[in-house]
């Protein structure tokens, strides 16, 4: 099954709930109305199916970061999780590269989730070396 989380623009939270709730409905609303009122509201992720080094699955919108092994709370080569192309793939912060699934989760030298674009935005600057 495919899984989805969301970031609540109204509440500037991210859920991962099963479903999400819209109020009474009224029964004239129409499956279009009911789409752009959850555009309006949420921003839905799609999961990729596959986690990390550490075991934490990895979303659409995630930063991933490789761990300098001389400092361990250092992370090296930020890459936001984004949908390139055919698939699911990690584009580079301040630049146009990207890398590909197999990068991901490659053992003990594997990317960690970081953060996220929305609650951690100070992530996407350029890293600073």
């Amino acid at each position: 099954m495919t899984k989805f989380r969301a970031w609540d623009r109204y509440e500037e939270a991210m859920t991962n709930q099963e479903g999400i709730y819209f109020g009474d409905m009224d029964h004239d609303e129409t499956l279009e109305s009911l789409m752009l009122c959850l555009e309006e509201r949420y921003e839905l992720m799609q999961s990729t199916g596959l986690k990390d080094k550490n075991g934490v699955e990895i979303f659409e919108g995630d930063i991933i970061g490789s761990q300098d092994k001389d400092r361990p709370n250092w992370y090296v080569s930020h890459h936001e999780i984004v949908w390139h192309d055919a698939g699911f793939m990690g584009k580079q912060i301040c630049s146009s590269s990207f890398i590909g699934l197999d990068f991901w989760t490659r053992g003990a030298n594997g990317y960690v989730v970081i953060g996220n674009i929305y609650e951690n935005p100070e992530l996407l600057k350029e890293v600073k070396k």
